[in-house]
C-alpha cells in the first residue's frame, strides 16, 4: 500500500485534526486506568462466542499475552502520534487477521465493542464536562473509524494477493503435472541408456568421469521433477507423536556441515513433540537448514530454538549470512522465487505447503537485535488440527 496520499486523505475524509489530537491525549492518561476492564470485556465477549473464540490467534491459552498486546494497541491509539510508522503499525494488524483467517464480521463487532467500551467510560469520566466529553467521544470515534478502515484496507489487499497466489498456484500444477510425468520418460531412457554405456567404458578414467557427471546432472533433474510434483501432490498426512530433537538431528545427519559452521539445537522442555507426519516435517525443516547453510558459507552459525506458545509450538531457524534482500521478502514462499543465487525457488514453497497443511504457518522473522542474519519461523499446533476439533464438538 502506498502510505503517500492515502492516509492523510483518509484523516480528512473523517475530519480528524489537531482539535482529536489534543482530546485524545487529554484522555490518554484518563482513561489508562479503565484499559484491564475494557481488555476483560473485550476477550470475554470473544470467549462468549464460539466462532469469534475458533478464529482466537493461538487459542484461548494466550488470551493473558493478547490482553496486553491489546493495552499497547490502546495506549497508541490514545496519545499517537498518528504519522506514517503508526499507520504502518496498524496495517500489519489486518495482514494478521488475514494470516489467522479472521472473518471480517468479527472485525466489525470487535471494533464495535471497543467503541462502545470507550464511550461509557468517557461519559463517566467528563460527566461534569459537557464540551470535553463530546470532543473526547467525536475524537475516538474518528480515530476507530480510521483504525477500522486501515484494517479492512489491508485485510482486502492480502486477502485479494492470497487469492492471486491460489490462482497462479493452480496454473502452476496444471503445467507442472502436465511436463512432470512427460520428463520423466526421456529421464529414464538416458538413465538406461548411461547404465550400458558405463558397463562397457572400460578402464579409460576420463570417459568414467563423464559418465558420472552426466548421471549426477540426471539426478538433479529428477528431484527438481520430483520437487515440482510435491508441490501439486496432496501426500497423505501420517498423524503420530513426532519428536522435534530426532527430526533436527536426522536432518543435521544428512547434510554436509563443514568444521567452522557451528549448529546449535535448543529444544524446550513443553516443545519437544507435537503430532505430525515426520517424514513431511523433516523434509521441511530440512530444506530450511539447508538453505541456511548455503547462506552462512564455509563458517558461521545456525541456531535452532522451540518454544512453547499456548497450544503451539514455534521452531525458529536463524542464521549469521547476509539475509534476505527486503525486494523479495514478500514473496519469498512463492513458487519460482528464491533468494539464492541459481535457485529455482521450491524449497521454500514447498516448506509453506507441508506447514500449511499441518494446520500451521511459517514466516520470515529477522532477529529485530541483529543487523544481518535470516530468520524463519515456523508455527505448529502441538495437536493434530482434526482431532482437536473433535474434541470440541
Amino acid at each position: 500500500m502506498q502510505v503517500d496520499g492515502w492516509f492523510d486523505e483518509l484523516k480528512r475524509y473523517v475530519r480528524f485534526g489537531p482539535a482529536d489530537e489534543a482530546a485524545l491525549r487529554g484522555l490518554a492518561p484518563l482513561l489508562e486506568a479503565e484499559f484491564v476492564p475494557i481488555a476483560d470485556t473485550f476477550y470475554d465477549r470473544i470467549l462468549e462466542h464460539e466462532g469469534a473464540r475458533q478464529a482466537l490467534a493461538h487459542g484461548e491459552s494466550t488470551v493473558g499475552r493478547l490482553k496486553k498486546t491489546l493495552y499497547d494497541w490502546m495506549s497508541r491509539l490514545l496519545s499517537g502520534p498518528w504519522d506514517d510508522a503508526y499507520f504502518h503499525l496498524r496495517c500489519r494488524i489486518g495482514r494478521v487477521h488475514v494470516r489467522i483467517a479472521l472473518p471480517e464480521h468479527y472485525m466489525f463487532g470487535a471494533m464495535n465493542v471497543l467503541r462502545t467500551e470507550f464511550a461509557h467510560r468517557i461519559s463517566a469520566i467528563y460527566a461534569d464536562d459537557e464540551p470535553q466529553k463530546a470532543a473526547a467521544l467525536l475524537a475516538v470515534n474518528r480515530i476507530l473509524d480510521i483504525e477500522q478502515a486501515i484494517m479492512l484496507h489491508t485485510y482486502r489487499e492480502d486477502m485479494e494477493a492470497q487469492q492471486a497466489r491460489a490462482e497462479r498456484l493452480s496454473t502452476f500444477g496444471q503445467l507442472v503435472g502436465s511436463i512432470g510425468h512427460e520428463l520423466r520418460n526421456p529421464l529414464g531412457v538416458m538413465e538406461s541408456s548411461l547404465y550400458i554405456l558405463k558397463s562397457r567404458v572400460g578402464n579409460d578414467e576420463r570417459i568414467k568421469k563423464h559418465a558420472d557427471r552426466i548421471g549426477e546432472q540426471i539426478a538433479v533433474a529428477n528431484n527438481i521433477i520430483s520437487a515440482l510434483l510435491d508441490m501439486i501432490r496432496d501426500k497423505p498426512l501420517l498423524r503420530e507423536p513426532v519428536q522435534l530433537e530426532r527430526i533436527l538431528q536426522d536432518v543435521l545427519s544428512t547434510l554436509k556441515i563443514t568444521p567452522d559452521v557451528r549448529v546449535s539445537i535448543d529444544i524446550g522442555d513443553q516443545a519437544a513433540s507435537l503430532h505430525g507426519d515426520p517424514t513431511q516435517l523433516g523434509q521441511a525443516l530440512r530444506n530450511l537448514v539447508e538453505n541456511a547453510l548455503h547462506a552462512v558459507g564455509p563458517a558461521g552459525f545456525i541456531a535452532i530454538t522451540t518454544n512453547r506458545l499456548g497450544d503451539l509450538i514455534e521452531i525458529a531457524i536463524a542464521d549469521s549470512g547476509p539475509g534476505v534482500d527486503p525486494v523479495i521478502q514478500k514473496r519469498l514462499f512463492e513458487p519460482l522465487i528464491s533468494a539464492k543465487p541459481g535457485g529455482i525457488g521450491l524449497g521454500l514453497s514447498l516448506v509453506r505447503r507441508i506447514i500449511e497443511r499441518h494446520g500451521g504457518t511459517v514466516s520470515y522473522a529477522p532477529d529485530p537485535q541483529r543487523e544481518q542474519g535470516a530468520r524463519f519461523v515456523i508455527r505448529l499446533p502441538i495437536l493434530d488440527p482434526v482431532k482437536k476439533a473433535s474434541a470440541h464438538a
